[in-house]
Order: structure tokens, then C-alpha cells, then sequence
């Protein structure tokens, strides 16, 4: 099947559940009020693309490639990123909701999420060094044996964290978020 190759162009409120979503190259694209869910994304190219206010929840990622990604305002649930194309990923995350979704072996340094819910995701394995979480939700997230190094925690809430099983050395957690480092213990601190 052919694939195509579409730079600086502008989608904006495309049901690509219901318009064929052509499978290929995208550079330099935005998509705005687009609904990208259930279809599949396998084998597409993303590069320095903006996707504002759309819903990507379910799509398939197998060898999807994400490459200078902005995520704003997304619905995005249940998302198997560790099917992706690990060449060159990187993305950021503002005001999204990844609930759900797998970041399993992944080597996604520098990453941000900002105002985004992360409720039951998964960091398994994953290299998060120098990442960044602004603000976010972290109820029932995993992190085993992660690398969270000089990771930044201290807005977020919600997290448990072991750090007997997880790379934490100079991150960063809040007084008030610190109960999320010793939930294993089952102490009471008030």
C-alpha cells in the first residue's frame, strides 16, 4: 500500500473514524478537534506535528514514529506507546488524559507532562531521566524499575513510588508529596 507524504498542512475537526485516514508521512502538521479513535496509526510518521483538543484513544501504535511531538489538550486513553518506533521518539504531554496507557521500556528522556491525568499508566522499565511531571495525576501509575533521575515530582500527586526498586537519585518530590515514596511501609504520616 502506498503510503503519503503531507508537510505543513492543517486538519481541523476531521472524524477520521468516518473519513479514510491516509497512512504516511506527516511534517510540520496540526490537528485540531480531529478524532482519531480506534483507527490505526501503524507505520505512520510524525514529525514537529501539534495535535490540539483531539481524541486518540485506542488508536494502534505498532511501529508508529513520533517524532517533536506536542500533545495539548487530548483525549488519549489506553495508549500502547512502547509499540512505537523508538527512533528518534519524543513527545510532551499538556493538559492531556493518558489514563491507561504504556510507556513499557521506553527511553523517553527530557519528556513533559504537564496538567495531564496518568491515572493507571504504566512506566515499567522506562528511562524518564530529566523528564518532567508539572501538575499531573499519578493514581495507581507504575513505576518499576524505572529511571526517574533527576525527574521532577514536586506539583504532582497521587504517585507511589519505591525507591528501593526504582532509580530516584536527584529528583525532585514535595514535602507534601513525599508520602508517595513511603506507601510501602504503610506508615501514617500526618
Amino acid at each position: 500500500m502506498k503510503q503519503v507524504y503531507i508537510e505543513d498542512q492543517s486538519f481541523e475537526k476531521v472524524n477520521f473514524k468516518n473519513n479514510i485516514f491516509e497512512k504516511g508521512e506527516y511534517e510540520n502538521c496540526s490537528f485540531l478537534n480531529c478524532d482519531f479513535s480506534d483507527i490505526d496509526l501503524s507505520d505512520c510518521k510524525f514529525s514537529d506535528c501539534i495535535f490540539t483538543n483531539c481524541n486518540l484513544s485506542l488508536v494502534k501504535l505498532i511501529k508508529t514514529a513520533f517524532r517533536e511531538i506536542k500533545f495539548k489538550d487530548c483525549k488519549m486513553l489506553g495508549l500502547s506507546f512502547d509499540n512505537c518506533n523508538q527512533i528518534g521518539l519524543s513527545f510532551n504531554f499538556d493538559n492531556c488524559i493518558l489514563n491507561h496507557s504504556s510507556f513499557y521500556k521506553l527511553k523517553i528522556t527530557k519528556t513533559i507532562f504537564k496538567n495531564t491525568k496518568l491515572h493507571d499508566t504504566d512506566f515499567t522499565e522506562c528511562d524518564l531521566t530529566y523528564s518532567g511531571f508539572y501538575n499531573c495525576d499519578l493514581l495507581g501509575a507504575t513505576f518499576d524499575n524505572t529511571i526517574i533521575e533527576k525527574v521532577d515530582f514536586r506539583t504532582s500527586f497521587n504517585y507511589s513510588i519505591n525507591p528501593e526498586i526504582n532509580r530516584i537519585k536527584k529528583s525532585k518530590f514535595s514535602v507534601s508529596g513525599i508520602s508517595g515514596l513511603l506507601n510501602k511501609y504503610e506508615i501514617i504520616i500526618e
